[in-house]
């Protein structure tokens, strides 16, 4: 099983698939361009095979902490050739594993097709946010996010992940990458540390509770640049996720800290590509004074109307991005129109062109 283990992570890389799926009664299955695509000529997985595919990547004590617990996430760095984020799991009582391929190389903000607002937005302290859907680039734009800051400034830079994605080599910065459970017990407890650490820029894979997203903003708050991320569908909700997170006591003071610390907000999906591949459509918000008041006076439901009509300060709307990327010859109007959180306004929009 360990050969046919090998060739099946050989294959992701050959076929350039953002993951492979493992499930017991089906074939193992790629996810090539956003679709998933069953490999036909690999036997259906049993619960041996499975179990043997997964076993592959666990010493004896993550088996042992597996078995318990039911579920683990990890990183796993294949022959030194590409290193997966896994996710293994139980589901009907038999094994089952999903592999995300982490490219080997960090590519640029430009080579993702992000909008030069971005390298803007790293200039300033406070809280930077990449939000958007399981699997559309969140990581990837992170990681190119902190690697330009690597090359191009001498800071301190500190990353809390689980698992540990993308590895920097260290350039003009020095980077220092924690990962939970094996460098540090949590998100919020090295977060904390961080202003013991003397440290400018932390990054933070996802805020998933209440603990360190207080704790987040508090390191906005005292001079540094926060990066992180969050699976929300655009900037008014990801305000809204973050705020109804916290008791209702506390949630004036939590959107009067974001109001004066958040920089921006950038919500991506990946879209097929007429000519093979993937390429962003991004939705950008800047912490203007106008979107300061909303958040502090909690008007969220304006803040997709100022995005709208913002587009000289920089600002972005999702559909200004795709109609965009349909004007280039880059994606399909039906694409544009399934990717769109408002279809009537695409519509619109479409007609101004």
């Amino acid at each position: 099983m360990k050969q046919k283990f090998e060739d099946l992570l050989s294959l992701v890389i050959k076929e350039n698939a953002s993951d492979l799926h493992i499930a017991v009664g089906r074939h193992p299955t790629l996810r090539i361009d956003g679709s998933l695509t069953p490999l036909t000529a690999e036997e259906i997985m049993t619960a041996e095979s499975a179990q043997d595919f997964v076993f592959s990547m666990l010493d004896a004590k993550q088996r042992e902490r597996f078995l318990q617990e039911k579920e683990d996430d990890f990183s796993y760095n294949f022959r030194d050739r590409a290193r997966f984020r896994v996710n293994i799991f139980f589901q009907r009582g038999y094994m089952g594993a999903a592999l995300r391929l982490i490219p080997a190389k960090i590519r640029t903000p430009e080579e993702l097709n992000m909008p030069p607002i971005l390298i803007e937005l790293l200039k300033q302290q406070g809280f930077l946010l990449i939000v958007g859907p399981t699997g559309h680039g969140k990581s990837t734009t992170l990681a190119a996010l902190i690697d330009y800051i690597n090359r191009n400034q001498a800071d301190h830079i500190i990353t809390v992940e689980d698992p540990i994605e993308y590895l920097f080599t260290s350039d003009r910065s020095i980077i220092d990458q924690r990962e939970v459970g094996s460098d540090t017990s949590d998100f919020h407890r090295a977060l904390k540390s961080i202003f013991r650490q003397d440290v400018d820029v932390a990054m933070i894979g996802e805020m998933r509770d209440a603990d360190t997203m207080a704790t987040a903003v508090t390191a906005a708050e005292t001079g540094h640049l926060i990066l992180s991320s969050l699976h929300t569908n655009n900037a008014a909700q990801t305000i809204d996720r973050i705020i109804d997170t916290f008791p209702g006591a506390q949630q004036q003071q939590i959107r009067t800290q974001l109001s004066s610390t958040l920089i921006g907000i950038v919500s991506q999906r990946l879209i097929p590509r007429l000519s093979g591949g993937l390429i962003p459509a991004v939705e950008v918000l800047i912490a203007n004074s106008p979107i300061r008041n909303l958040i502090r006076e909690n008007r969220i439901h304006e803040i997709d109307l100022v995005v709208e009509t913002s587009l000289d300060m920089g600002m972005i709307s999702l559909n200004r991005s795709l109609m965009d990327l349909v004007r280039k010859g880059e994606i399909s109007m039906e694409s544009a129109v399934s990717y769109s959180l408002n279809p009537e306004e695409l519509h619109a929009i479409m007609k101004g062109y």
